[in-house]
């Protein structure tokens, strides 16, 4: 059964935008929570459990990527999540 046509994304640029939204930015922001994590934690243990969470905390940034009904609201958010999370490592 094909998809509802109104439910689909009518711009090539604007999927374009939400998969690199989810992609780069997903992963950035996994990434400096994971470095951040590296601070409080010892790195062995945060390194060992990265390889599980860091998959499953990508995916989930992935997919609010999708979800939400603007992604340039989304694009800030993960943005202003990998600043925060940089400069605390960076603080600290």
């Amino acid at each position: 059964m094909p998809a509802n046509k109104k439910h689909l994304t009518k711009s090539p640029w604007l999927r374009l935008a939400k998969i690199l939204t989810g992609t780069i930015g997903g992963y950035l922001v996994m990434f400096t929570f994971h470095l951040l994590l590296c601070k409080a934690f010892p790195k062995e243990n945060v390194v060992a459990t990265s390889f599980i969470t860091g998959y499953i905390l990508w995916a989930t940034l992935l997919l609010v990527a999708f979800l939400g009904k603007q992604v340039w609201k989304v694009a800030g958010i993960y943005l202003a999540l990998t600043l925060i999370f940089s400069g605390a490592y960076l603080i600290v």
